[in-house]
């Protein structure tokens, strides 16, 4: 497993403000699109490709474009919604699945209760959009779900993991996916709640309000 840490002064800056409690719901997501976008370049630097023959007003010239199959881009319910535009900013012809996964907070078991993906993903390369990687469990689940549907290559993009949570990915996961974490910050620890901290609190609580 490879883990970018991205060493950025803006996203340094755009974190700070998003770990902020005084930070308003509406900045939040429009600072967590702008983020994502900047953690999409490097998440996307192995994205494959291949060549094209095009005509320039000059002359002949063999250019890039994206390989076929396109891109899977998978948001967890429902946080990871409020990155997906950040990162189909830079991959626009990318697919979009959806994955709903709920933590118990007394056991942090994960549980899948909503899918939108194809039942094959042989070949498709497939990039998790999660804002908080704390215990790691929904993380695995999610890759576990997309590798049993035949998917190798994953990229999981948050902006913030714990170190605990990174380790137990790592371990869980089967050796034959090509798994890569791209995010904004590894963090100090959980706590007992399994909240990250620092952290920012409740990534979807604070991108889209508290639901009871």
């Amino acid at each position: 497993m490879r883990v970018l840490e991205i060493d950025h002064p803006l996203v340094a800056h755009k974190l700070t403000v998003l770990r902020d409690k005084t930070t308003h719901s509406s900045v939040f997501r429009q600072l967590a699109d702008e983020l994502v976008t900047l953690l999409a370049y490097e998440a996307t630097r192995n994205v494959r490709v291949s060549p094209a023959e095009i005509e320039t007003p000059v002359t002949a010239m063999t250019g890039t474009k994206l390989a076929n199959p396109k891109p899977m881009v998978v948001p967890i319910l429902r946080a990871g919604l409020g990155m997906l535009h950040g990162l189909t900013t830079l991959l626009p012809t990318a697919e979009v699945g959806f994955l709903g996964m709920v933590r118990n907070e007394e056991t942090l078991e994960v549980t899948t209760y909503a899918n939108r993906l194809p039942e094959d993903l042989t070949g498709r390369q497939c990039f998790v959009l999660d804002p908080m990687l704390a215990t790691g469990h929904t993380l695995i689940a999610s890759v576990n779900y997309l590798h049993e549907r035949g998917a190798r290559d994953i990229t999981c993009v948050t902006l913030l993991s714990a170190p605990e949570g990174l380790k137990t990915l790592e371990a869980a996961i089967d050796s034959s996916v090509d798994l890569t974490v791209v995010t904004a910050a590894i963090d100090e620890k959980l706590n007992e709640k399994g909240y990250i901290v620092p952290g920012l609190g409740d990534a979807g609580d604070r991108l889209f309000g508290v639901v009871d």
